[in-house]
């Protein structure tokens, strides 16, 4: 079983839900196998708690460490502050430089607010949009968070809006009955649902992911820019998980399309806890009409690693080179599906590559990909986020090693391999599901 799954088995019994994130689960990769926990990393690499070296081609840190685990310019950085102090009754100066940061990366905007994780940031966001619009009601397209604002979806009519924009079946036990009908999830590239919605309903505010899995069609991002303009509604870009890697800043760069606030989160500060909220001045002013504020939202360490991290990804033009590797990771699955006559489907923008077996055995599929990868000294599923640490030397034995687990997989596919012979444990969970 190893120590990192003994350990899991009794966060299950302390921690509801074993960890803090959904998913970092090892349900969620290989049920009862997953090493779990981590002693060290560095550049791509991790090692379990039993001193076990993983090349981690799966999430790295879930999309935070694009320059890689461990990077020394922001260590550095980080190691100056924590001995000169991370926290005092005054405020850190390096806020106000990272703000200014901000603001020279996005020349449209003028002010910016702090926190530390995309969820909060998100909510500061709603807030923000909400006091400076006046009305309640908000139009959603994306995964934006687990607060209430947003999981209030889930209390309209069809009871599991959320279903296309997050997973399915998402409790909304503890999120209040009186929040139901203030927020409506629209899907994306369909500019008519979102304009049935305003027009039916008082919408202050609009928020969206920019691009997920796939880009804007028959300008779609333009048209939601001049809705919200002649609407007087609230454009909210939610870049938490697409900025900083396909331009230095947002990815509606790439598009030509402004909003009024957008947040800022994973790659920003390169895994250390920072998010940021930037927007225009007559939007964000409204921050001084409500209460918005956090004792340790004023820490040291979160804002001197973004100004590291930033530093660091604009001399690099590290976006540029995840979303080279990205591509050759696309190109690689495709080919090598092709080889073994297997059909798949990639999607995702290449820095955050992902893809799915075209099969009702899908699941299981992935869940021996899993499993036989790891044997190898991977940590993989069917994505693969990008670092710049992830030389192609790795990511050519990654492909001699998947080659064969796609062989194995043909060979079920053909009917040549009873598929009850592929997998050692469970099938990893599809989504959320309760553990105990």
């Amino acid at each position: 079983m190893g120590k990192g799954q003994e350990l899991y088995q009794k966060a299950k019994t302390l921690i509801p839900g074993g960890t803090m994130l959904l998913s970092k689960r090892p349900e969620m990769f290989l049920p009862d196998l997953w090493p779990a926990y981590y002693s060290k990393s560095t550049g791509c690499q991790v090692w379990d708690l039993d001193g076990n070296m993983f090349y981690d081609t799966s999430l790295m840190g879930v999309g935070t460490n694009t320059l890689g685990y461990a990077d020394k310019r922001v260590d550095t950085a980080v190691e100056g502050v924590v001995a000169a102090g991370n926290m005092t009754t005054l405020n850190c100066p390096e806020e106000v430089y990272l703000a200014e940061k901000l603001i020279e990366i996005n020349p449209w905007a003028d002010m910016v607010r702090f926190a530390r994780s995309g969820g909060e940031a998100n909510s500061i966001a709603i807030r923000i949009a909400r006091a400076a619009s006046g009305k309640d009601k908000v139009a959603i397209c994306g995964y934006h968070g687990w607060h209430d604002w947003y999981l209030s979806v889930n209390l309209n009519e069809q009871g599991d809006d959320l279903s296309n924009h997050l997973l399915s079946g998402l409790s909304v036990a503890g999120v209040p009955q009186h929040l139901k009908n203030s927020v409506y999830p629209f899907m994306y590239n369909d500019f008519d649902e979102l304009l049935n919605i305003v027009n039916k309903q008082d919408i202050g505010v609009i928020k969206m992911e920019v691009v997920r899995n796939f880009g804007p069609t028959n300008d779609f991002l333009q048209k939601v820019r001049d809705l919200a303009t002649e609407r007087n509604i609230v454009l909210i870009f939610d870049e938490c998980t697409s900025g900083f890697r396909e331009t230095y800043g947002g990815i509606f760069k790439k598009y030509g399309v402004e909003p009024d606030l957008t947040v800022f989160g994973k790659t920003i500060a390169n895994g250390y806890a920072l998010t940021a909220i930037v927007g225009k001045r007559a939007v964000m002013e409204a921050a001084q009409a409500t209460f918005i504020s956090s004792t340790f939202w004023t820490e040291r360490i979160g804002p001197t690693a973004a100004l590291a991290a930033l530093k660091a990804i604009e001399e690099e033009r590290s976006y540029e080179q995840i979303t080279m590797i990205g591509k050759t990771i696309q190109e690689g699955w495709k080919k090598l599906a092709d080889l073994h006559n297997l059909k798949i489907t990639v999607s995702g923008i290449p820095a955050l590559s992902t893809y799915s077996f075209d099969s009702p055995n899908a699941l299981i599929y992935k869940t021996f990909i899993t499993q036989e990868m790891l044997k190898k000294g991977f940590l993989a599923s069917t994505n693969f986020y990008a670092c710049i640490r992830h030389s192609q030397e790795i990511i050519d034995q990654y492909f001699n090693e998947l080659d064969t687990v796609y062989e194995r997989i043909a060979a079920v596919e053909s009917d040549t391999d009873p598929i009850e012979n592929l997998l050692e444990g469970e099938v990893c969970h599809a989504g959320f599901k309760r553990l105990n």
